[in-house]
């Protein structure tokens, strides 16, 4: 057995005696208190993804980048001041992560038709990622919602817990495991990346140094992603072909040695992993299931519940 394959093993045993924290939230938390909440929302995602398609990934992320700090508590969206260090320029977020102002409008929205503040940012967020994805063709679930918004942020815990892009496989299983995510929902979560673009600072070591990509697919990339140091950095190339629809062609990239990043085909690098991008490359349902229950599951890291927290009245700053 190959030694990923073992570090899978391990990692899964580990995982398996970890207790699971239940949260209180419930997918008709706003039936009364807001009853329009969750269409208003809906549209607002559309409206957004109409006018750029792009934003449909970004959203995606800013849930992912939220829940993966210190749980789901929309924390991801607070600006600095004296007291708040933003979670923003962390180093997985800083110029990367976008979308704000179009959650701004999504909350300005639903504070409307709710007739004040009920909808936390954190749902919001949660809400958004999901309709972001149906919008784009993907899967839908049902969204656990009740989550309230954290009155601080940690950019040295989202230095800490957000997996970067230069992570190999082993690396990549422990992370996720820090979340209570096991190798399927680091599988699945990653093919978010059907979705969006990067950076040339994120892929430039992988096309220049690597060995295990596709060499006319990185000869392709050279003319976007220069080799010398800052030129082009901030330069964007897709994370699969199609990166306006939810769709398998992330995975059908990784058998053929064509992941952008180098965290991309870590999956798909002869390690446990394999069999999974195997699977989602030629089953797009399988996909699309086990991508919904993933969300679930990532949704309920950690929520703020209760009178923990606080529903704020903008989403990039704390009430006074």
């Amino acid at each position: 057995m190959a030694s990923g394959s073992l570090f899978c093993v391990r990692a899964f045993v580990l995982l398996a005696l970890a207790t699971t924290a239940f949260s209180q939230l419930s997918p008709n938390f706003y039936d009364n208190s807001c009853p329009h909440a969750l269409s208003t929302i809906q549209s607002a995602v559309r409206t957004a993804i109409y006018k750029e398609r792009r934003m449909g990934g970004s959203l995606l992320r800013l849930h992912f980048h939220d829940c993966f700090v210190n749980g789901c508590d929309g924390s991801v969206l607070l600006d600095s001041t004296p007291t708040i260090d933003s979670e923003k320029t962390a180093i997985a977020s800083n110029n990367s992560i976008r979308g704000f102002e179009v959650v701004d409008n999504i909350k300005s929205e639903v504070d409307k038709a709710c007739g004040g503040p009920v909808v936390s940012c954190a749902d919001i967020l949660a809400v958004a990622a999901r309709d972001s994805v149906v919008a784009l063709g993907g899967p839908a679930w049902e969204v656990q919602l009740g989550r309230r918004d954290s009155t601080t942020a940690s950019r040295t815990t989202a230095n800490a817990d957000l997996p970067l892009s230069n992570m190999n496989l082993p690396e990549l299983i422990d992370n996720f495991k820090k979340q209570g995510l096991d190798e399927t929902d680091l599988v699945v979560l990653t093919g978010g990346h059907t979705l969006g673009f990067a950076r040339c600072l994120t892929f430039r070591d992988r096309i220049y140094n690597e060995t295990n990509i596709d060499e006319a697919f990185a000869e392709k990339l050279k003319s976007t992603c220069p080799k010398k140091t800052n030129d082009g950095d901030s330069n964007l190339a897709s994370l699969d072909p199609t990166p306006a629809y939810f769709d398998t062609a992330y995975f059908n990239n990784l058998v053929q040695q064509k992941g952008l990043l180098h965290s991309d085909q870590a999956l798909f690098s002869g390690g446990c992993t394999d069999p999974l991008v195997n699977k989602y490359s030629s089953y797009p349902i399988a996909f699309w299931q086990d991508f919904a229950k993933s969300m679930v599951k990532m949704g309920n890291i950690k929520p703020l519940t209760g009178y923990q927290g606080e529903i704020r009245l903008s989403c990039s700053k704390v009430n006074q």
